[in-house]
């Protein structure tokens, strides 16, 4: 099983402050139109949200794993609820390589792969340099153009 780039960490995190920053601006705006919140307690609530956050994304970082076997893409992630997932190359539609601003400033991508058959039918691959996440598509593509024409009739 290989696992992500430490790098991803970062990323999680900081997805994890944006969110202790939000409930605090909520928190500081029921504080001024509907009730009195004491500064402590928001102080406090924004603390404890972000050492949460920290924790979760450190944990999930331990957790994620994916590998290619002779017949699909396997992940195990999640930190609540621990997900396994298995795609089939046969299944594969197409694979992108995503990269926003902030992973491209972390020096990250994401691989991800559609595949056909159901509703929301995409895994997506987070935490990978940009050479790993393009031979990683590479790969992916060509199994699944094998397994296409093993699997024609």
């Amino acid at each position: 099983m290989e696992s992500l780039n430490s790098r991803i960490r970062l990323l999680w995190i900081a997805q994890g402050a944006i969110v202790a920053a939000i409930l605090g601006a909520v928190l500081v705006g029921v504080d001024r139109i509907v009730v009195d919140v004491p500064m402590g307690v928001i102080a406090a609530v924004i603390a404890v949200a972000a050492i949460l956050g920290i924790a979760y994304a450190v944990r999930l970082y331990q957790v994620w794993q994916f590998e290619l076997q002779d017949d699909a893409l396997y992940l195990e992630r999640g930190v609540v609820t621990f997900v396994e997932t298995a795609v089939p190359f046969v299944r594969v539609q197409h694979v992108d390589t995503q990269f926003g601003p902030i992973e491209r400033a972390l020096g990250l991508s994401s691989v991800v792969v559609y595949t056909a058959g159901s509703r929301n039918a995409d895994v997506r691959v987070p935490g990978l340099t940009p050479d790993r996440a393009r031979s990683l598509q590479d790969t992916l593509r060509e199994l699944a153009v094998e397994s296409d024409t093993d699997d024609a009739v």
